[in-house]
């Protein structure tokens, strides 16, 4: 939180992407955003991969409006706060957990009576089939709580994640950096539903992920009503909530724990095909993976059995854009195995993502690997994978200086409408 002379309440936070190992699918609340399963993500790097927010108090000496108003602003576009809508809802928790601060002391500013301006911006292309809503509801709610001071005042991250989850549920895992679990829960309230640390980044930091981009398409079936209709018609499901699930998190928690890539893998991958059988169990099926996306199955299950190990685990979400897990010393190896098959143009890559581990664009690493089958799947043509973006496990929310890195111009709104 900054002050000038006239009193200008203001923060400006940065929050990450996460890509889920353990899947979540289905609510048992709507309205809160309840899970029918606890779920488990690694945390992207935010060099890379980020959405940062600014929210500023629109106080009597700042506002030049004769009735301020809660305002927010998405990559420069104004969007409504709905009434009841979950970015409302999420203001209003937000509040009120500063409103319980200030009742206790009398002495602090009452910011929580002010209306809000909000800018937010993603970093990463909308077309990279990535969760922004994940990033930009974390980055929403640790920008607040910094301008609030809440976590001075005793409220912690994982309070913080189950606010967060009331606005998009995979928000609450983009609170932390690293490894992060989000628990099901089993209050009605949904108080239990929150995310927690299961590693810090710097317990396994030379995690890396490849991120193929292979469609830009919007997806014929939304997550939401996707889930909905999963929960209503696949006894699949129902199977994979009560059995599979809870083995699972415990047998990729602890291999997390110990860096058991191996491990890590072989479970990343069987919950990214046990997910999508449950999606084809709906009624009627639900198709999220194309024919690029098996393929890069098939190139990632030789490229491990000739490898004689786990070099690459992918996972995919409710979509077709694969992400591969990696360890750093075979990012240069896997690049090179999928820039072969899915060549990119000089344009697309390296692209302006990549952490500096560029492939060696020699097909005689891939031919040196014993036994590799390379007619295992064709080549395709340049643009199957539209783009591959390289990062690595990075950490939670981060408090930036308004002045220099924030949002907001002198009067409150966002500094990329100004002429």
């Amino acid at each position: 939180m900054s002050a000038s002379q006239d009193t200008v309440y203001q923060a400006t936070c940065t929050a990450p992407v996460n890509i889920a190992v353990v899947k979540y699918w289905g609510k048992r609340d709507t309205s809160l955003i309840l899970p029918t399963n606890s779920s488990l993500s690694v945390t992207l790097s935010q060099d890379h991969l980020r959405s940062l927010t600014t929210a500023r108090c629109i106080t009597s000496s700042t506002s030049t409006s004769t009735s301020p108003r809660d305002r927010l602003w998405l990559n420069g576009d104004e969007e409504d706060i709905n009434e009841g809508g979950r970015t409302a809802r999420c203001l209003a928790e937000m509040r009120s957990l500063r409103q319980k601060i200030e009742a206790d002391n009398s002495s602090l500013p009452k910011l929580s009576s002010h209306p809000l301006h909000i800018a937010s911006e993603n970093n990463f292309p909308t077309a990279a089939g990535l969760a922004s809503s994940a990033s930009g509801l974390s980055a929403l709610i640790a920008t607040l709580a910094r301008l609030y001071d809440l976590e001075a005042h005793g409220v912690s991250q994982s309070d913080l994640s189950r606010i967060a989850r009331q606005g998009s549920g995979s928000a609450c895992r983009s609170m932390f950096g690293g490894y992060v679990a989000w628990e099901q829960g089993e209050r009605a309230d949904g108080a239990d539903s929150v995310a927690v640390e299961v590693a810090p980044a710097s317990h396994w930091p030379d995690l890396h992920a490849l991120i193929l981009v292979v469609s830009d398409k919007k997806k014929g079936t939304p997550s939401t009503a996707g889930m909905q209709r999963t929960v209503a018609t696949s006894a699949l499901l129902q199977h994979r909530i009560k059995h599979v699930v809870p083995e699972r998190m415990d047998r990729i928690s602890r291999a997390i724990r110990e860096r058991d890539f191996d491990q890590f893998a072989l479970e990343t991958m069987a919950d990214s095909n046990q997910f999508h059988a449950v999606c084809l169990d709906t009624v009627p099926p639900i198709f999220y993976l194309n024919d690029v996306s098996r393929a890069v199955i098939q190139l990632v299950t030789e490229l491990n059995r000739a490898s004689g190990r786990a070099v690459a685990a992918y996972t995919y979400d409710a979509g077709p854009n694969a992400v591969l897990y990696v360890q750093e010393k075979d990012v240069k190896l896997v690049l090179d195995v999928v820039l072969q098959y899915f060549p990119q143009s000089a344009a697309s890559f390296p692209d302006p993502f990549a952490t500096g581990v560029a492939p060696t664009g020699s097909k005689e690493r891939v031919a040196g690997l014993d036994g590799f089958n390379a007619k295992v799947i064709p080549q395709h043509d340049e643009g199957a994978v539209a783009r591959v973006i390289h990062t690595k496990v990075g950490d939670g929310p981060r408090t930036l200086d308004s002045a220099t890195d924030g949002l907001l111009d002198a009067e409150g709104l966002p500094k990329s409408l100004a002429k």
